[in-house]
């Protein structure tokens, strides 16, 4: 009984294996083999491997529309670093305040925030208001919205894990003449690691990877962002899939890396963030 149960885990683990190549590795694979083929030869949209490797399609990519791709990587390194930076702060603030004061206020509020990962955003209202503030096409207002469209989610994972934190070190502190203030900055917040690694992944790899958000909120040549490359080339370069092929690659393969790198800290601050709520 216990060789077959092995047997039967070891044949599930062999399937998983084989589904993770087809879903992932082979469409990645076929990008590469197409961004290192000749214009005629990309065109054929053929699995096979080159004939030739042309390197040069990445320089053409980078060189194309005056840099814009090298524009591009700057705007979304800045959207994504003050994203990252001001949800880890105002998220983990009122995560706090919502986990350690349990009355119906609280209750109430949580349920607002909570249906933000349930409603979308409203395209139309959210630019008339950018507009009256006269902060539309601004990497500011850019940034607020993926503060306040990410907020729901980082407040979730931010109370999972405050509520394993023991309220006798808050009390410890407090005693000690600490003011709430000084009990959460210097208490609290240092404890939240774990939790702010897994935020800084997952978050910065969705702002990063954007593309619905930029396109409505921050028009412009001058404001374009990795995805919105894609988005641009489709139109310019259109028959030239060994370009288009290149700039999916190059846009793809920085938080690919991210994410290899630090899918364990991943997957420990979300199981971390589970055990009490």
């Amino acid at each position: 009984m216990k060789k077959k149960r092995e047997t039967l885990l070891l044949l599930g683990d062999i399937i998983g294996i084989l589904v993770t190549v087809v879903v992932f590795l082979v469409p990645f694979y076929f990008m590469l083999v197409q961004s290192l083929k000749s214009k005629a030869e990309a065109n054929k949209l053929s699995i096979s491997w080159p004939t030739e490797l042309h390197f040069e399609n990445y320089l053409e990519v980078f060189k194309h529309n005056n840099y814009q791709l090298v524009t591009a990587f700057k705007n979304s390194t800045i959207l994504t670093l003050f994203t990252v930076l001001g949800l880890l702060a105002t998220a983990a603030m009122a995560a706090y305040v919502i986990q350690r004061r349990r009355d119906k206020l609280m209750t109430g509020i949580q349920s607002l925030i909570m249906l933000g990962l349930m409603i979308p955003a409203a395209i139309l209202p959210t630019i008339n208001l950018l507009q009256s503030l006269h902060i539309y096409k601004t990497m500011f207002a850019m940034v607020m919205i993926e503060i306040a469209l990410q907020t729901p989610f980082a407040i979730m994972l931010y109370r999972g894990y405050m509520g394993s934190i023991p309220k006798e070190l808050e009390e410890a502190a407090r005693i000690d003449g600490c003011s709430k203030w000084q009990i959460f900055w210097k208490v609290i917040f240092p404890l939240l690691k774990p939790i702010q690694a897994t935020l800084i992944i997952l978050v910065g790899v969705t702002t990063f990877n954007d593309f619905t958000n930029p396109l409505y909120f921050l028009p412009g040549s001058e404001n374009t962002t990795v995805q919105l490359t894609l988005y641009s080339y489709q139109g310019q370069l259109g028959g030239s899939y060994h370009l288009l092929f290149a700039d999916i690659i190059i846009i793809t393969i920085p938080m690919l890396i991210l994410f290899i790198i630090f899918n364990k800290r991943i997957v420990d601050g979300m199981v971390a963030g589970s055990v009490k709520g």
